[in-house]
Parts: C-alpha cells; sequence; structure tokens
C-alpha cells in the first residue's frame, strides 16, 4: 500500500478506542469511524508499528445496525462518535474490545462481572468545557466542539444532548452576547484574539452550576453586563458562581494565568454517596456523577470489610475514592501530583469529619518512596498512560495483599496486570463500568490478589 493512495476495505472487527479493524493483502489497516461490516473507501496516511493507519474517505456499503441519532449534528460534532448505535451496541462492543486485550496480553482465570451501564445515557455530564471559534474561516462565531476531522473547525452544540438543559441555556446566551458584541475568538495559529473557552459545572446532585469564561487579556472588556445577564437567567438549577478566567498560553487547552471571580463563590459543592466534596474551577472530578457512585461502589465493594486496614490511594485526585472508602478503613494515605487537588482533597476530608484521611502532593514515583505506612490494600486510579514504572515497582514492593486498579485505558491497564502478575499477583475479578455513553470510552475495574 502507498501513502495517499485510497483503497477499498472490508471492516472486519473494533479494537480500542474503536478503530475499525481492516485487512489488505495480509496488512492490518487501522481506520477511525468505521464498524465492522462496512465497505468503505480510505486513503493510507502512514505506516506504524501496530499497522497502517488510514482516513475514511467514503462508505461503500453500511451496516443495518446503525439507528438514528437524538443529536442532529453528531456527524460534525467530535463530542460524541457512537450516537448512531443503540446503546446495547455501544456496551457490546466496549466490552468486546476490553476482552479481546486481556486476552492478547493473555491474562487468564479472572471471573469477569460483565459490563455496567451508565445510570444516565443522555444528560449525564456534570462538566463541559466548549470553545469559541467558528466553523469555517471568518464566518460567524460558534461555541461548542471541536469538528470532526477539522482541527480549526468549532461547531455550536446549543443542543448538546449529553449535557442537560441548563448548558444550552448557558451556551446560547453567551453564544448570542458575544456574536452581538462582535469579539474576536482566539486563534491559534495567529496568536490574537480574546475569547476562548466557557467551561460550565453543573453538580448533578445538588444542581449548583459553576459558570466560567476563559478569554486572554488582549482586550480589557467590562463583563459586568455578561454576568448580570446569567444571574438573571432561569434554570433547573443554581449558578452559584460566575468566574473570569484569563488564559494567554500559545496552544489550545484551558489553563489560568489569572482567575476573577465575577459573582458568588468559586466553587460546586456536590453530594456523593453521603459525603460532600467541594469542587474548583480547574479540580478533576468525574464528569458523569451517577455512574460515579456505581463506580465508587464497586471500588468500594472489591475492597470488602477494611475497618482494620490502611488503604494506599494513588493518583487520587481530589480524593473522592479514598473517603469513600476511608469509613471502612483504619487509614487512608492518598498521593496526588496535583498540588490544588490535594488542597482539595485535605479540605473535602475535613468537611466529612474524616480525620482518617491523609493527601500528600508529589510524583507518586517518587513520594512512595518515603512513605512509611504498610499498606494491606492499595487503590490505583492512574491517568491514561497508566502507572508509572518507578511506581508500580514500589507497588509490587510493598507486597500489599490486595490492590484495586481503576483505569480509563484498557491498553495500558494491561501492560501494568501483566507485569504485576510476573511478580507474583493474580487478577481475581474484572468489571467495567461505562462512565462515557456515545463515545468509545470505558472505565476498568480490576481486584488484583497476592497469588
Amino acid at each position: 500500500m502507498q501513502k495517499r493512495k485510497e483503497y477499498e476495505f472490508n471492516i472486519e472487527k473494533l479494537e480500542f478506542p474503536a478503530q475499525g479493524i481492516a485487512y489488505y493483502e495480509g496488512e492490518k489497516v487501522l481506520i477511525k469511524n468505521t464498524l465492522p461490516g462496512q465497505k468503505v473507501i480510505a486513503k493510507v496516511s502512514r505506516k506504524k508499528p501496530v499497522g497502517v493507519e488510514a482516513k475514511l474517505v467514503k462508505i461503500l456499503e453500511d451496516v443495518d445496525y446503525k439507528v438514528e441519532p437524538l443529536c442532529k449534528i453528531t456527524e460534525f460534532c467530535g463530542g460524541c462518535s457512537h450516537q448512531f448505535l443503540s446503546y446495547e451496541k455501544q456496551l457490546e462492543f466496549k466490552k468486546q474490545q476490553v476482552l479481546k486485550l486481556f486476552e492478547d496480553a493473555e491474562i487468564k482465570d479472572y471471573e469477569f462481572l460483565g459490563i455496567q451501564q451508565s445510570p444516565e445515557q443522555f444528560e449525564y455530564r456534570n462538566k463541559m468545557e466548549f470553545t469559541f471559534g467558528d466553523f469555517r474561516k471568518n464566518e460567524e462565531l460558534t461555541l461548542g466542539m471541536h469538528t470532526k476531522g477539522r482541527s480549526f473547525s468549532i461547531v455550536t452544540v446549543d443542543d448538546c444532548k449529553i449535557a442537560d438543559v441548563d448548558f444550552r441555556e448557558i451556551l446560547k446566551l453567551v453564544l448570542n452576547y458575544f456574536i452581538e458584541l462582535k469579539l474576536p475568538h482566539y486563534n491559534v495559529m495567529e496568536r490574537k484574539g480574546y475569547l476562548r473557552n466557557l467551561v460550565i459545572r453543573k453538580a448533578k446532585n445538588t444542581g449548583e452550576i459553576l459558570v466560567n469564561l476563559v478569554t486572554t487579556s488582549q482586550i480589557d472588556l467590562d463583563l459586568s453586563e455578561i454576568t448580570n445577564k446569567l444571574k438573571e437567567l432561569k434554570c433547573d438549577g443554581v449558578i452559584t458562581g460566575i468566574m473570569h478566567t484569563y488564559n494567554d498560553s500559545l496552544s489550545d487547552i484551558v489553563q489560568a494565568d489569572k482567575t476573577e471571580t465575577l459573582y458568588g463563590r468559586e466553587y460546586i459543592m456536590e453530594n456523593i454517596l453521603d459525603l460532600k466534596f467541594k469542587i474548583n474551577p480547574f479540580a478533576f472530578f468525574q464528569t458523569n456523577s451517577k455512574g460515579a457512585e456505581k463506580l465508587y461502589s464497586i471500588v468500594r465493594d472489591f475492597l470488602g470489610d477494611s475497618e482494620s486496614k490502611v488503604v494506599f490511594d494513588l493518583y487520587c485526585g481530589t480524593g473522592t475514592i479514598g473517603q469513600i472508602v476511608a469509613a471502612k478503613a483504619k487509614k487512608v494515605l492518598g498521593i496526588e501530583l496535583i498540588e490544588e487537588a490535594v488542597a482539595a482533597a485535605n479540605e473535602n476530608a475535613r468537611i466529612n469529619g474524616l480525620d482518617n484521611c491523609e493527601f500528600i502532593a508529589g510524583d507518586v514515583a517518587k513520594v512512595i518512596k518515603d512513605v512509611q505506612d504498610k499498606p494491606d490494600s492499595i487503590i490505583l486510579d492512574p491517568p491514561r498512560a497508566g502507572v508509572h514504572p518507578t511506581a508500580l515497582d514500589y507497588v509490587i514492593k510493598f507486597d500489599a495483599p490486595h490492590i484495586v486498579y481503576v483505569s480509563c485505558n484498557p491498553k495500558s491497564l494491561v501492560v501494568d496486570l501483566k507485569e504485576m502478575i510476573n511478580n507474583g499477583y493474580k487478577v481475581n475479578k474484572v468489571i467495567l463500568m461505562d462512565m462515557f455513553p456515545h463515545t468509545p470510552h470505558i472505565e476498568t475495574i480490576v481486584d488484583i490478589v497476592k497469588a
């Protein structure tokens, strides 16, 4: 196969994260946005060790198991990729892909407990990070998600189905206001412009809403008018805070060079499994609150009766999992790289009256070397790249009889599991939790015991 040349392919299966797999003259080809059973034309883009990557050009023969998407712009929007599949079909594909990774890694003899569905398939997200831009260059201002296959195109998602009506109404109000003012969005390539992002967080169980407008400092604008408009907006929930974040970063990320509170307070409060959590504008928190309750309940069940146990919560973020299991533990020690997250974890522990929790800021791979406690159980909830090899080495050396691994990336998970198996551990149970309906992503929870 030659680069930049188009070929006809039959999609045979999916591999995580939902990449269509075809074979051409014995060579493996990976094609995004395709489904098993389709016949397609795709253009070869590059060759990689895992196979040839090709970009979908046209579907010649489609499958009969597609459904009508609830969202009318799902073909453009990069936020959802699988609304044209029934939810049952989405779960089936996710389960197949994860189990195939375990099979290929030769991880065997475990109890598979199936896949748990999200309590809400639509309007489940508690955070949306919208981007200002335009759908085509120099057209009217848009506010929404990146368009599929077009890096600098933004499609307005004022009827988004994975976030509830309050997100949609706030987006429409903010977009229409800035369209009238004719203010420029930030252009990453030209490094010019003002409007960057609108970040909305809503606590599902308390209804509190935090609105965060992200701009550059290139224009000095009085934001009192838009603040008042937001305060007057009728919502199902209640807007408890409006923030303005200055971000002069050259890259297309949301970061805070400076923040100011335009109204109310700079956080929302959420209740998860009878505990209270204070969520700041940039704190990590599971984006599916109802799903998080199921996920954390699974972790708590895997830990079992741990009243006399010391539990390590590594990559703890704001300490949510650690605090949820704390009631049944002798002590919980959490380690997290991001200092703001650790400060929030310790504050939340105080709010919840948990005096057996301690959260430490630092690189897990480094801090873990100086920890004096010996864990009875370890909770691992690492970023997508998995557990740092140095940290994993120390986890293994702790020789804890029990580990619960929570993974958002089954590819890095199986690599870590193989290393643990090679050092005397056994995969006992595996369960999947769908936290992200209509996307290829899945959470995998693994119960691991000393062999």
